[in-house]
């Protein structure tokens, strides 16, 4: 399938060569993680998020699913396409290979370790204790493959007091303290609006996954990796817990504000919102001059980033009676034109086919069995070297299943028994 860097975009629309859209460099090696084979034991968002990276970067990720119903994420959302798999799961599972096995049968599982031993990496996210039951853990995987990276990712982490509990991005941001700053003050609670919890440990645990593996080319030895959406969520507090370690004081939502620095944040025009910073004293000043209100240079209650911080909201408002003069795209230009960090406020179509998602090549669109062209969020790096590409449509359910075990040294008469014992019916 042709990937991004070709001259065919893959939206569909064709480019010529004076024509930027965006890097589009030759080809010149195999992917980075070509080679590397990786066991998808997960489903909904956060695990096959992180095992749909390693798919792009090159490697044979194999997406193991419960038969029948597959991954949950297959039927989620309120909408139908023309088959059975939602929009979301078909933005989540390109790049992998889809089998399906009764983990709970006991030839199943005959099948799953056979996998295993020629895998490199083994990615589940069941309820921490699940995979010990179903004796796929990473202490009964490692005796067959040593040097096995194994990553396990959950709500709240394998061990502490609330490592059983069903872990979702809701709960984990709850309970992580990110709910606390997020809306505006004195609002009821309000969740970021996409997931951090799920898409934030699923980049962890990449990066952990990556390490392991790293090391392991030299100690010969894989490793365990315990990842969690609350953890992940967590470490996204900076600068919330650097301001109670700081001060003592508990964190509260601001708004589109921001702890460090005033002005910063979404401002009213004449026509709706836009966003701007002036976050050091060289730009507070260009701001005042370019607003023509130099008399706020001399007004001691902005003097310096901590007298504007504490006197956030009059300044806003103060600064609202000039932006209210003017559309939003005006000022967004005269900003910009000096230096100072504005920007408007886009909605997601907008953002994804504006001129600037479209030369980054943030919506690509794939080929699909069922579907037909199928569009798809791109890869949010660029690898110069080795672009990543499309090399397989999100899979249907169990679409390889014969095909992987095959690879994996299961013949067809080994199948057909498997098969009768029930390794691939619930």
């Amino acid at each position: 399938m042709e990937d991004a860097s070709h001259a065919n975009r893959m939206d569909g629309t064709r480019t010529n060569d004076a024509e930027a859209v965006g890097p589009r460099p030759a080809r010149t090696n195999a992917l980075p993680l070509a080679g590397i084979r990786v066991l998808d034991v997960t489903q909904v968002m956060a695990g096959p998020f992180c095992t749909m990276l390693l798919g792009d970067l090159g490697a044979d990720v194999i997406k193991v699913e419960p038969p029948e119903t597959g991954d949950q994420t297959r039927g989620a959302m309120g909408f139908k396409l023309k088959g059975n798999d939602s929009m979301g799961f078909l933005n989540l599972n390109r790049n992998k290979r889809s089998i399906t096995l009764n983990l709970k049968n006991p030839a199943g599982r005959t099948a799953f370790l056979k996998l295993v031993e020629r895998a490199d990496i083994v990615v589940e996210n069941y309820r921490p204790g699940v995979v010990k039951k179903l004796g796929i853990d990473y202490d009964t995987l490692s005796a067959i493959n040593p040097r096995l990276v194994y990553a396990s990712i959950s709500g709240f982490g394998q061990t502490g007091p609330w490592a059983d509990r069903p872990g979702f991005d809701l709960m984990a941001q709850a309970m992580s303290g990110v709910m606390s700053v997020t809306g505006h003050p004195g609002g009821p609670p309000v969740k970021a609006g996409v997931p951090v919890a799920d898409i934030g440990c699923a980049l962890f645990a990449t990066y952990a996954i990556l390490s392991a593996y790293i090391g392991c080319r030299s100690t010969g030895r894989g490793q365990f990796i315990d990842a969690s959406l609350f953890e992940a969520a967590l470490a996204f507090s900076i600068w919330d817990i650097s301001e109670y370690w700081g001060t003592g004081r508990v964190p509260e939502p601001l708004g589109t504000a921001n702890r460090m620095s005033a002005p910063y944040q979404a401002v009213r025009a004449a026509d709706g919102y836009f966003v701007m910073g002036a976050t050091n004293q060289k730009l507070w000043r260009k701001l005042c001059q370019e607003l023509g209100r130099a008399e706020l240079l001399d007004d001691p209650r902005y003097a310096d980033i901590p007298s504007r911080l504490a006197n956030r909201a009059i300044l806003i408002a103060e600064l609202e009676t000039t932006f209210i003069t003017r559309p939003a795209e005006q000022w967004v230009a005269r900003l910009l034109a000096v230096g100072i960090p504005a920007g408007r406020m886009n909605s997601y179509p907008e953002a994804f086919e504006g001129v600037h998602g479209r030369h980054r090549q943030m919506r690509l669109e794939i080929d699909h069995p069922v579907e037909g062209k199928l569009p798809n969020i791109g890869f949010p790096v660029k690898l110069a070297g080795t672009p990543q590409q499309i090399r397989r449509h999100p899979p249907l359910l169990g679409e390889h299943t014969d095909e992987v075990l095959a690879e994996f040294g299961l013949e067809r008469d080994r199948l057909e028994e498997l098969r009768r014992q029930g390794a691939f019916t619930l």
